[in-house]
């Protein structure tokens, strides 16, 4: 009797082993499970979710390609923030960040002394290289600085007064308020003025399609998208290339710069950090400008 107590005995408390064995592994697993939810990786997921808002960007048409593939992998990463970008020249975005009317201005060109008093925060995302264009078909392969110059002031008119054709020069220019006519005025004309006669295109595409269906056309866009309808032209006998900016030895070029104020915090701060990291630089080189690091 008493030994047959003793095994019941044992039987419970060899049950309870078994219960407490079963409950004890099902516990690891659960918090394996938590462990792996709370990895390193998930967490980023879950931090990046609770970015949210708008940013507007606003500014240079030159850095306004760049911007919108920019914005375009950034609202990948974070869902719950929008990206606007507009364009509307560099002189713009100056005073559109000046104003808070864009949370971001851009410009393709250094501020001038009177911007810089705004205390504006400049970043630096990209340099690129103003090209000076001709059609493809033009036999002339290089001009001196002069030479550019020259065209644009009006005091050469044909093509074979600098060792081209007998044909007159069709002059195509960016309007005014544009970084990249600031940039190669402050670079090349050096004060002088650009003559009232050339023709006046809102964006560096118009100016290289312009020149395109010219075959006497001049005209200068960005380094970023010259391509197979335009021939750049070698300034100095340096040629318009990533290298030779990086170098400092082709001298037209500039800074390609987001604007904000001083102090940026939430989701611009992490936009701006995004575009200077490598990923962010990464982006700007695969879109044909040069990268700051």
């Amino acid at each position: 009797m008493q030994s047959s107590k003793i095994r019941r005995i044992s039987s419970l408390l060899l049950m309870g082993f078994l219960l407490l064995a079963v409950g004890f592994a099902g516990g690891c697993g659960q918090a394996s499970e938590q462990d792996e939810a709370g990895s390193p990786s998930e967490q980023q997921v879950q931090e990046a979710d609770k970015l949210s808002g708008t940013i507007t960007i606003a500014g240079s048409t030159s850095v306004q390609p760049f911007s919108e593939v920019l914005a375009e992998e950034f609202m990948k990463k974070h869902p719950q923030v929008q990206v606007n970008v507009q364009g509307g020249g560099s002189s713009q975005g100056v005073q559109a960040a000046i104003s808070g009317a864009a949370d971001i201005g851009s410009a393709s060109r250094d501020l001038k002394d009177e911007e810089k008093a705004k205390n504006l925060l400049e970043t630096k995302l990209a340099l690129d290289g103003v090209a000076i264009v001709a059609h493809p078909s033009n036999k002339l392969n290089e001009l001196t600085m002069e030479d550019v110059k020259n065209i644009y002031i009006g005091n050469i008119s044909n093509w074979k007064d600098i060792g081209g054709e007998d044909a007159k020069i069709t002059v195509v220019c960016r309007e005014d308020g544009s970084g990249t006519r600031g940039a190669f005025e402050d670079i090349v004309m050096n004060k002088e003025e650009i003559s009232d006669k050339v023709i006046i295109q809102n964006s560096n595409g118009a100016v290289r399609t312009t020149v395109a269906g010219d075959k006497n056309a001049i005209g200068f866009i960005s380094l970023a998208i010259v391509n197979d309808e335009v021939k750049a032209l070698d300034i100095e006998g340096v040629a318009a290339s990533v290298e030779n900016i990086k170098s400092g030895s082709y001298k037209i070029s500039r800074p390609f710069l987001y604007l904000t104020k001083t102090q940026t915090e939430g989701i611009v701060k992490a936009y701006l950090d995004f575009v200077l990291s490598d990923e962010g630089q990464a982006i700007v080189s695969e879109e044909g400008a040069i990268t700051v690091k």
